[in-house]
C-alpha cells in the first residue's frame, strides 16, 4: 500500500524495476541438498499441506507499525555543520508490523482475525483497515493519549540503502491490557492457530502472555529484536509454544551465546518451550531446523540477491506457521521458509506479500 503522495520514482518501484524475486541461485550445495530432500518429499507432499492451510482459522497477534520509506539523494556533507545533507525524492507508506503478518497469512488460510493496538491519536485507522486483505478481520485496542507505531526510514534510492531510522512512539503504559486480554479470551476459543509477532514494544505483557500460552490452541511465535528492545525480548518471556521462527541472532541472545553449537542451543529453547519445532533463519546461510521427532537439518539459502531485508523475516513466519500448524515435517518447513525468505527480500519493505500462486510455481520448479 503507497502513499499518494509518492512521486514518478517511487512508481518504478511497483513496476518492477527494483521489486523483483530474486533467481534461486543453483550453487552445488543447494543442488545437492536438493537431490536428497527430493529422495524424502516430492511437491506434491507441500502442495497438500499448502491447500490444507485454506481450512485454518488464523488469530495474528502483536503491534501495528506503520513503515515509512522517504526516498532521497544524498548531497554531501552540510556546508555549516558536519551532517549529511540529501535531497527528498518521494515516499512510501506500507502496512507493516503485525499487519504484514495477517496479510501474509491470509494468502494462503481461509479466515484470519488480526488483535493490536492503534494509536488514539495519529491512528493512521483509515489506512491500516485498507491494507487489509479482504479474508483479514480487524480488532483494535486503541491506546490512550499515543500515536500508532511509526517507523520512518530515510533510504538513499540507489542503492535502495537505508541511512537513518525514526521511531514514532510513546509506549505503552499498561492501561490497554484488561481491554487486550479481553479481546483475547472472545476471539481465541474461535480459531485453530495463533501467530504472535511480538517485537517487543510493549504491547504483550506478562498477563497477555500467559493467557496466549495457557488458550492458544496452536502457539507459533516470533520475538523481534530491535533498537527498542535490546536484550529484553527474548522467546524465554513464553512459557511454552509449539511453533518458533526467530533469527540466529535471537536465538543466540535468548541463549548468551555468540559461539556454541547452534543446534545445542535450539535443541534446548525447544525442550524448556515443549515446541515441536524451532526454525532458525540464518540470512546468506539459510535456516536451521529442529523438530523434536526429525531432528535438526541445515538448509542452504536459495538466494543471496537481496533488495529488502524488511520484512522478510515476518514472511517466513506467516507462511511457516501454518505448515506447523498441520504437523508438517520439519525438514519441509524449512525448505518452504527458505523460499519464502528468497521472494521476500526481493521486495521493497512491505510493498506487497508474497503471493501464494507463483510462489507454488516457483517450489514445484526447485522440485522438479
Amino acid at each position: 500500500m503507497t502513499d499518494p503522495q509518492r512521486s514518478g520514482y517511487a512508481d518504478s518501484f511497483a513496476s518492477g524495476q527494483l521489486t523483483r524475486r530474486p533467481a534461486i541461485e543453483a550453487t552445488t550445495e543447494l543442488g545437492a541438498y536438493l537431490r536428497d530432500f527430493r529422495s524424502r518429499y516430492g511437491f506434491s507432499d507441500i502442495v497438500r499441506y499448502v491447500e490444507g492451510a485454506r481450512r485454518l482459522r488464523v488469530l495474528a497477534v502483536g503491534e501495528t507499525i506503520i513503515d515509512e520509506y522517504e526516498y532521497c539523494e544524498t548531497i554531501g556533507k552540510s556546508g555549516k555543520e558536519p551532517i549529511l545533507a540529501a535531497r527528498y525524492v518521494s515516499r512510501d507508506r506500507f502496512a507493516g508490523g503485525v499487519l504484514a503478518v495477517a496479510n501474509q497469512v491470509a494468502v494462503a488460510a481461509g479466515d484470519v482475525v488480526t488483535v493490536t493496538c492503534i494509536g488514539e491519536r495519529d491512528s493512521h485507522e483509515e489506512f491500516i483497515r485498507s491494507a487489509l486483505r479482504e479474508n483479514v478481520r480487524l480488532e483494535a485496542i486503541s491506546l490512550p493519549d499515543a500515536p500508532t507505531i511509526v517507523k520512518r526510514r530515510f533510504v538513499e534510492i540507489y542503492p535502495l540503502q537505508k541511512l537513518f531510522e525514526l521511531y514514532i512512539m510513546d509506549g505503552h503504559d499498561g492501561t490497554e491490557q484488561d481491554r487486550l486480554c479481553e479481546t483475547l479470551e472472545l476471539v481465541l476459543p474461535q480459531v485453530d492457530a495463533v501467530v504472535v509477532a511480538d517485537y517487543g514494544h510493549g504491547m504483550l505483557r506478562e498477563e497477555a502472555v500467559e493467557l496466549l500460552c495457557s488458550k492458544a490452541p496452536f502457539l507459533s511465535i516470533n520475538t523481534q529484536m530491535n533498537a527498542d528492545n535490546r536484550g529484553f525480548n527474548t522467546v524465554s518471556k513464553y512459557s511454552r509454544a509449539d511453533f518458533v521462527s526467530v533469527s540466529e541472532h535471537e536465538l543466540r541472545l535468548e541463549a548468551r551465546s555468540r559461539h556454541r553449537d547452534l543446534r545445542g542451543i535450539a535443541e534446548e529453547t525447544a525442550d524448556r518451550l515443549g515446541c515441536g519445532t524451532l526454525l532458525t533463519t540464518r540470512g546468506r546461510r539459510g535456516c536451521a531446523v529442529y523438530g523434536r521427532e526429525a531432528g535438526y537439518f541445515e538448509i542452504p539459502a536459495l538466494t543471496k540477491a537481496i533488495v529488502d531485508r524488511v520484512g522478510a523475516g515476518d514472511a517466513v513466519l506467516a507462511l511457516t506457521s501454518l505448515l506447523a500448524a498441520q504437523s508438517a515435517p520439519a525438514e519441509m518447513i524449512g525448505l518452504v521458509g527458505n523460499a519464502v525468505g528468497a521472494a521476500a527480500v526481493g521486495i521493497v519493505g512491505n510493498m506487497s506479500v508474497v503471493e501464494l500462486e507463483p510462489f507454488v510455481a516457483e517450489l514445484e520448479e526447485l522440485l522438479r
